[in-house]
């Protein structure tokens, strides 16, 4: 009976160990820690780091803008999480910021350099430039180190210029000399340089095509560096999950090609520059624009658009003059030809409200006319592209860029084949036959330009204010306040 009943309770014995051990072992999976992911997500909210600039992220007349916030957007969109955005604008201080409650990680135009790989751990690349050395225009424009010695060299604190500075100081160039200027970003170098407060600078090729019209007196003179990867940079402490994820993020928005979209409507307008075109754009801005832009404002209030988009059509238009007059007859700010001033109910095209609000609302109707799938920015490109040359025409190319495998709702493969609508061969297969297909790639991309260089001038102008009344006031203050003589010191602190 014993022996039975011992036979009995050994498989019961075995099976109770068992299932303690898997209990302790289930203890054991959930109550580990959570992955810098999982923490993301549970908590709904991403927070990344990152600083001022028109490559990097700003804050414009839709909101929160810039190349770098975009892309950022794009990932807390795909974990499905709120982005939270920290800015700050020291690029050591970012790098050390990396991991810790200010962001998860940075997303500041950050080059993946070897010395930077001590502290953080970068993603895959998505961008990549070149250093550059500018200098002034109307100074001999230098074609080595050597040949800037003497002159004055800003750059930006802790950056990966100085890194380069550096192994070329060592290198080659032992009496290299270069001064970091406190609080500088690349476009206030710029800025610098064109101003002739300084002689050189050094910043990224991103950066340099597009603040090059604004500056247009700060040209480049040669690569520092060859080509370097940018990418988003990650603590170096920690698990890497939220790394992976994200290589994993730019792996698919690069090859669905949404990443080349992107980094078009930051920089696909930046090969048209001329030093003259942008000097006359920036004097203009000073001199006809502030006549104007009460009436920019007004008008796009009322039909709900970018004032900054309507002023940069009228400029390519008119050059904001509203006496302008064309050989073809087409006159006035916006440069309205008599069928469609008739159509748009203006009645005296000189009229420089009347010709706006025409202008506005003949574009406005062009957009509405693109085919609805067609989404921003590219909607609006196509529609500037037809107050130029036509639907019509617009649609025949649409139709060429489809038959040779571009993609017809899309503005970047489109103006690659608008060129084509001059050729025999191709318009003559075309409904509406031949046109100078040149010409509204050149008039979009102009647009794009000017545009571009008015939304950063705003930009500057309001921070260069905010810095001036935050001067003034410290300032003030400084004056204002009372000297104490030492009858009138307190008695306890």
């Amino acid at each position: 009976m014993n022996v039975v009943l011992l036979r009995i309770k050994r498989p019961f014995y075995r099976l109770g160990l068992v299932t303690v051990l898997f209990v302790l072992c289930l203890n054991l999976t959930t109550s580990r820690a959570k992955t810098t992911l999982e923490s993301i997500l549970d908590e709904g909210v991403l927070r990344v780091i990152s600083m001022i600039g028109p490559t990097i992220y700003f804050q414009d007349a839709k909101g929160d803008n810039g190349f770098e916030y975009l892309l950022a957007k794009q990932f807390a969109q795909q974990l499905n999480v709120r982005l939270d955005v920290t800015v700050m604008d020291d690029l050591p201080a970012i790098l050390n910021a990396a991991g810790g409650p200010k962001g998860d990680f940075a997303s500041a135009g950050l080059t993946a350099s070897k010395e930077r790989l001590q502290f953080v751990r970068f993603s895959q690349a998505y961008n990549s430039v070149r250093q550059l050395l500018v200098y002034r225009l109307g100074q001999r424009r230098p074609k080595t180190l050597d040949d800037i010695a003497g002159g004055r060299l800003v750059v930006v604190p802790g950056s990966s210029h100085i890194e380069r500075l550096k192994e070329l100081q060592q290198s080659a160039y032992p009496d290299l000399q270069w001064e970091a200027i406190d609080d500088a970003e690349m476009l206030g170098l710029m800025q610098m340089v064109h101003d002739g407060e300084a002689d050189y600078t050094v910043v990224d090729s991103s950066a340099f095509d597009v603040n090059r019209g604004l500056y247009p007196r700060a040209r480049q003179a040669f690569d520092l560096s060859t080509e370097e990867p940018i990418a988003w940079a990650f603590p170096a402490h920690g698990d890497n999950s939220l790394l992976l994820a994200a290589n994993r993020f730019l792996n698919s928005y690069a090859a669905s090609g949404k990443l080349q979209h992107l980094q078009d409507r930051f920089f696909g307008h930046t090969d048209n520059f001329s030093v003259g075109g942008s000097q006359l754009f920036r004097h203009r801005i000073d001199s006809r624009l502030a006549n104007y832009k009460t009436l920019f404002t007004r008008t796009a209030e009322q039909h709900q658009v970018d004032w900054q988009l309507l002023a940069a059509i009228a400029y390519q238009e008119s050059h904001w003059n509203p006496r302008a007059k064309s050989p073809t007859g087409v006159r006035g700010l916006m440069m309205l030809t008599l069928n469609t001033a008739k159509e748009m109910g203006v009645s005296n095209r000189l009229d420089p409200e009347q010709s706006l609000r025409g202008g506005t609302e003949y574009f406005l109707q062009l957009r509405k006319r693109i085919p609805q799938d067609i989404l921003e920015p590219d909607r609006t490109w196509l529609a500037l592209a037809a107050y130029n040359i036509g639907l019509g025409h617009l649609e025949d190319a649409r139709v060429l860029t489809e038959r040779h495998g571009g993609d017809p709702d899309r503005w970047q493969d489109i103006r690659d084949y608008l060129p084509l609508l001059q050729q025999k061969k191709y318009y003559s297969t075309l409904r509406y036959g031949f046109a100078r297909g040149r010409e509204p790639v050149q008039y979009v991309q102009n647009i794009r330009h000017f545009h571009s260089i008015l939304r950063w001038h705003e930009i500057e102008k309001s921070r260069i204010e905010q810095a001036q009344l935050k001067t003034a006031r410290r300032q003030l203050t400084t004056s204002s306040a009372p000297t104490l003589s030492p009858n009138s010191l307190p008695l306890s602190l």
